[in-house]
């Protein structure tokens, strides 16, 4: 696969984008779709999604502008296919940003998941608080 400075981000920040458009992880968001090819996998789509729906939301966004969120992070991020497994992050569930980051060998990985950013770095791939990514991305 031949991806033009792929880059990867967790559930978490992707939440927060969708939930506060002027938050943090919402300008990380932005910038990343501006200079990076967002990369995402079945398995963190289907994540993003059951996490997103989630009826605690309600109160930030209603239903539809998350689902209209969800549609539009399908138009701009790349799907990729999986194929090689990761076991290395202390909570199993955010292995398989590892494995799409090994997938798409991504420039970086932007994350708000400590057990994420405590590997920072991991493989030689940054992975970067969306703070620190608004700081140092080009």
């Amino acid at each position: 696969m031949t991806f033009d400075r792929p880059l990867v981000i967790d559930t978490g920040v992707l939440i927060s984008a969708a939930i506060r458009p002027q938050s943090v992880p919402a300008l990380a968001l932005e910038r990343a779709l501006r200079h990076y090819e967002v990369c995402a996998s079945m398995a963190t789509l289907d994540e993003l999604q059951q996490v997103l729906l989630r009826p605690k939301f309600d109160r930030y966004a209603s239903a539809a502008q998350r689902q209209l969120f969800l549609d539009g992070i399908m138009l701009q991020f790349r799907l990729v296919e999986v194929t090689q497994q990761v076991a290395e992050c202390a909570d199993p569930k955010d292995d398989k940003f590892l494995a799409l980051a090994l997938a798409v060998n991504a420039e970086l990985i932007v994350a708000s998941d400590p057990h994420l950013t405590q590997m920072h770095p991991w493989r030689s791939i940054p992975i970067l608080p969306p703070a620190a990514f608004l700081v140092g991305a080009r």
